[in-house]
């Protein structure tokens, strides 16, 4: 290459001469993207946006006779900030390269490439809310880090940090408990629900037989397989881009992970006029992150 980022005649000699049957490594599936199964996409106008948190009131203590009503008053709790950020890759093409190039497909494919490495790169960062979840360097509003036994309330400190074990079925029932356990910032019940299971490829098989089963999985027990009797896993979610093979997620039906779009990919095209080089760009500004800790569970494996 001339310099960096610039396609020569160099970069792809084969496409120089005929006689190539078919290019690999350009043509994999394109699927649908997996973090819209997990996050709330939601438009913005602003250069970052708040999500605050309101406190509710106490309970209600026993007014004696004649004497006065006790008052109560709510107030903020923390504050979730989503600050966007500008993703960009592009591609220069020399008039050269595009001249002598015996394969307009492979010419062609250069742009449905770079919209790939948008998509993917949209995936990775989503993904990365759950990777660094347990990251106190990755906090949160609350200063805590997302899976944490230390998110402040007014009600003490609470957890969405489940007791490190691989995933299994008793690990399963313990997080469906203890998303049912869930109170709001006065120490309130809230009665939350499990809205996905979220885990890597790597225990799809198992999530499958402790889910589907009729009776329990993987023991002589004639018993009945509880999670599937019961239906607490909705739904299932294999992730393709967490790193940690045997961490696992419970979504909660409570709103909290949000993806704040500013700007949606945009493809631009250019060429320079000395050089006659083509460039292409691709551009995109977002940002994904969490409001509310309760709307999920995380559990970092064994």
């Amino acid at each position: 290459m001339a310099s960096a980022g610039i396609i020569t005649r160099s970069a792809h000699p084969s496409a120089l001469w005929p006689g190539v049957k078919a290019w690999f490594g350009t043509d994999y599936a394109k699927y649908p993207p997996e973090w819209s199964r997990i996050f709330k996409k939601m438009d913005s106008d602003k250069a970052y946006e708040k999500i605050v948190e309101a406190t509710t009131f106490g309970l209600a203590p026993p007014k004696s006779e004649a004497s006065p009503i006790q008052y109560d008053t709510d107030s903020e709790g923390y504050t979730a900030t989503f600050t966007h950020v500008v993703y960009g890759l592009g591609y220069i093409v020399t008039a050269e390269e595009l001249e002598d190039n015996q394969y307009e497909k492979l010419s062609m494919q250069r742009a449905g490439n770079l919209s790939w490495s948008m998509r993917t790169t949209a995936e990775m960062v989503h993904a990365n809310v759950l990777n660094r979840g347990f990251d106190t360097n990755y906090a949160i509003g609350d200063g805590a880090a997302f899976f944490s036994a230390s998110h402040p309330t007014l009600g003490g400190n609470a957890s969405n940090l489940l007791t490190a074990a691989d995933f299994s079925e008793a690990a399963l029932e313990d997080g469906v408990k203890a998303v049912w356990r869930l109170k709001n910032n006065r120490g309130f019940p809230i009665r939350a629900k499990v809205q996905r299971l979220i885990l890597n490829p790597e225990d799809a098989f198992t999530a499958e037989r402790v889910l589907n089963s009729s009776l329990r999985s993987g023991t002589a027990n004639n018993d009945v397989n509880a999670s599937k009797s019961l239906g607490v896993v909705p739904e299932v979610v294999v992730n393709h881009y967490l790193t940690d093979t045997d961490s696992w997620f419970l979504q909660t039906d409570i709103e909290g992970l949000l993806s704040m779009w500013r700007r949606e990919v945009t493809l631009d095209k250019d060429s320079d006029f000395d050089t006659e080089n083509a460039k292409a760009k691709a551009t995109m500004r977002f940002a994904a992150g969490v409001s509310d800790w309760r709307s999920m569970l995380g559990n970092p494996g064994a």
